[in-house]
């Protein structure tokens, strides 16, 4: 039997990463429980410094994850923080496959805060190597 994974990315702004790819993806973000959140505080099971208020919403601060909504089980997508900045080229990416709607894609992505790169081909492969809003690279294929 094969294991489970997850995609852990690092993050600056964990929830506005999380926002920002479940809107490119079209998928959710896990929602946050805030009144158990509260609870641990309370019970001094978590710190108050360890939470945060996005949206209006107690969420824990480290991170955000996001999910497939129509394919419960599949791998999800964490959005951990990190205190430095993104320094060097991704040794690992997204490919965003969505055929011949790649163009309108990508120029959507772009509007909402992604950056494109390059276009590229190798035979019938055809991509759009884009970066998100924190310098993540990615492709539209």
């Amino acid at each position: 039997m094969g294991y489970e994974i997850q995609v852990t990315i690092d993050s600056e702004s964990p929830h506005e990463q999380a926002k920002w790819w479940a809107t490119a993806l079209g998928w959710q973000v896990e929602p946050s429980d805030g009144e158990f959140i509260k609870g641990l505080v309370e019970a001094g099971h978590a710190r108050q410094e360890d939470t945060a208020v996005f949206e209006g919403n107690l969420v824990w601060k480290m991170g955000a994850a996001i999910g497939d909504p129509d394919t419960p089980g599949s791998p999800r997508v964490l959005f951990q923080e990190v205190p430095e900045t993104k320094t060097v080229k991704n040794r690992l990416h997204f490919d965003i496959r969505v055929g011949e709607e790649r163009e309108s894609v990508a120029q959507q992505l772009e509007a909402a805060g992604a950056s494109i790169l390059h276009r590229g081909q190798v035979g019938p492969s055809t991509w759009i190597t884009m970066t998100d809003p924190e310098g993540n690279e990615f492709c539209v294929s």
